[in-house]
């Protein structure tokens, strides 16, 4: 049984610690509730929760699957919530999903490949037992705030990798690889804010619905800061977005800037050139009475000429920024 924690609480506090292969007692005293936590297990291993606290087929077959998008279902007096995790490795988000059945005296959590236990969140819930206190609504709250939360880390690391390639796009212009690169980011932001999205929609839904079992009215409010959380998130992927958008453009814009500056200089250079060209043409051509051919001075002349005129277009196209 992946069992990663499975412990008893009394009005906020900490009774016992079960073992990986103790069963799960059925009595419970007032103010009595189990936290269990669950890592990727096999459905047959999910049956057997399932039958011990009445979970619903639907939910225990959308808990045993990943890939499931983040969602809030009612099945009677328990309350389903799927929550999507993230975690970076390299330029890949990761998404995984944890899966939350809350009852009047338990919760349990399913996860589907995220990397980040809940040991953190347990710890210091069980230093605050007026918080633990309030029951399985509080823990749904403190996981999903957990969740939230991991969402930052993953941006923030995003933002200094974009950041660094929208300085360096000014001096050096982003090659095939670079440019790919970056769309594949922007795919990935994409993506991202999606599930961000959703689980807006599921903090909103939390704080919103009086009609949700399992969720006292003097919890609910702290679901409003989840659902503020998440709309940062999803304000800052945004950004992200366009930051990708105009580092694109701005690559583009420059690299036509630079290859405008070059067609300039080769037509100046083209222009300069083509001065002597047809003078030296003209003379070379096989006249029988050619200008000044007995002219002593010609020639010199006729290079002086070019080199004059050759030096004014060069003077000129220099000024106009050209060369």
């Amino acid at each position: 049984m992946p069992v990663k924690a499975a412990r008893i609480y009394h009005e906020g506090r900490l009774v016992r610690d079960l073992g990986a292969e103790e069963a799960i007692p059925d009595d419970a005293a007032t103010g009595d509730f189990f936290w269990l936590g669950l890592f990727e297990p096999t459905p047959r291993e999910l049956a057997g929760i399932a039958r011990r606290f009445g979970l619903h087929p639907l939910a225990v077959e959308d808990a045993s699957k990943p890939r499931q998008l983040p969602k809030v279902d009612v099945y009677g007096d328990q309350l389903f919530v799927i929550a999507a995790t993230a975690n970076l490795d390299g330029d890949t988000i990761h998404s995984g999903e944890t899966a939350i059945f809350a009852g009047p005296n338990f919760l349990v959590t399913v996860r589907h490949g995220s990397a980040r236990a809940h040991d953190e969140v347990r710890a210091r819930l069980e230093s605050l037992p007026a918080k633990l206190s309030h029951g399985p609504d509080y823990v749904l709250y403190a996981i999903l705030d957990f969740i939230v939360d991991g969402y930052f880390p993953v941006i923030d690391a995003i933002e200094d990798r974009m950041l660094i390639v929208e300085d360096s796009v000014m001096d050096t212009p982003l090659d095939a690889a670079e440019i790919r690169h970056l769309y594949a980011q922007r795919h990935e932001l994409i993506r991202f804010q999606r599930i961000t999205g959703l689980m807006k929609d599921v903090a909103g839904r939390l704080a919103g619905d009086d009609d949700l079992p399992c969720i006292d009215a003097a919890v609910r409010p702290f679901f409003r800061d989840i659902w503020d959380h998440v709309q940062r998130a999803e304000f800052r992927l945004v950004s992200l977005r366009d930051v990708a958008a105009s580092v694109i453009e701005t690559n583009g814009l420059l690299e036509q800037q630079r290859q405008g500056a070059i067609t300039r200089q080769l037509a100046a250079w083209a222009a300069i050139l083509a001065v002597p060209t047809a003078i030296a043409g003209i003379y070379g051509m096989n006249f029988r009475h050619m200008p000044e051919l007995d002219w002593r001075l010609g020639y010199p002349f006729a290079l002086g000429l070019m080199a004059g005129i050759c030096g004014l277009l060069y003077w000129r196209f220099k000024s106009i920024g050209w060369l």
